[in-house]
């Protein structure tokens, strides 16, 4: 069961849709290996946002505003490109997680645009390949909106659109549901551990047992 949420993508009911849940745009870093550092800041973020109901301040550069700017040119080459209707929205949440894509293309389909660098839109044009680095982001859509396929457009002024389309891999997205499912396990605990910090000992050993039984 999913639940589509019909507001502005940065308005304050969007930041309340998707606080204290982990998104789409940020499973690179749940799965992210080594000493696990991005997946716990991640998570020490979320967990600031469960504990005071408050989202996160971000950052952002020039390139990031530049990029938001461009993403409704680039939806409209688009839809016009491939003759198609879309359909915006502010975010998607399934039970566990959720996502915000650029757009939803009939039944199956949905949009992901990215605006890049001439210099990197350029490699992307002569791999003729989407960059492993959106995998996760993609897949991660699909899974959360239940969908059969994703548009992925790269799009800088005055290049030619990359546009590649991404099927469903079921292999990929269990195993990164199951992360995504530990993930959240370990952030609910350390919410708990701050909603009992400064607990009397007694008490807290009373609050475990009772969890135990």
């Amino acid at each position: 069961m999913i639940d589509i949420f019909d507001c502005e993508q940065g308005s304050s009911d969007w930041f309340a849709a998707r606080a204290g849940i982990p998104t789409a745009s940020e499973f690179k870093s749940i799965l992210a290996k080594g000493e696990g550092k991005m997946r716990r800041a991640y998570m020490l973020r979320l967990a600031g946002e469960r504990l005071t109901g408050a989202p996160a301040e971000t950052f952002e550069n020039g390139h990031m505003i530049r990029g938001r700017e461009m993403e409704a040119e680039a939806r409209e080459l688009y839809a016009f490109a491939k003759d198609v209707e879309v359909r915006q929205v502010g975010f998607i949440r399934n039970q566990t997680a959720g996502c915000s894509p650029d757009a939803l293309i009939g039944d199956s389909g949905m949009l992901e645009v990215k605006t890049k660098l001439p210099h990197i839109l350029i490699d992307c044009l002569l791999r003729e390949e989407m960059p492993s680095e959106h995998r996760a982001q993609t897949q991660g859509a699909l899974w959360v909106a239940q969908r059969e396929w994703l548009d992925f457009v790269a799009y800088w002024p005055g290049l030619p659109v990359f546009v590649q389309r991404q099927y469903r891999d079921d292999a990929y997205i269990a195993v990164l549901a199951a992360e995504i499912e530990r993930f959240n396990v370990d952030l609910a605990e350390i919410v708990e551990r701050i909603r009992r910090y400064g607990e009397p000992p007694r008490e807290r050993r009373r609050v475990q047992l009772e969890a135990v039984r």
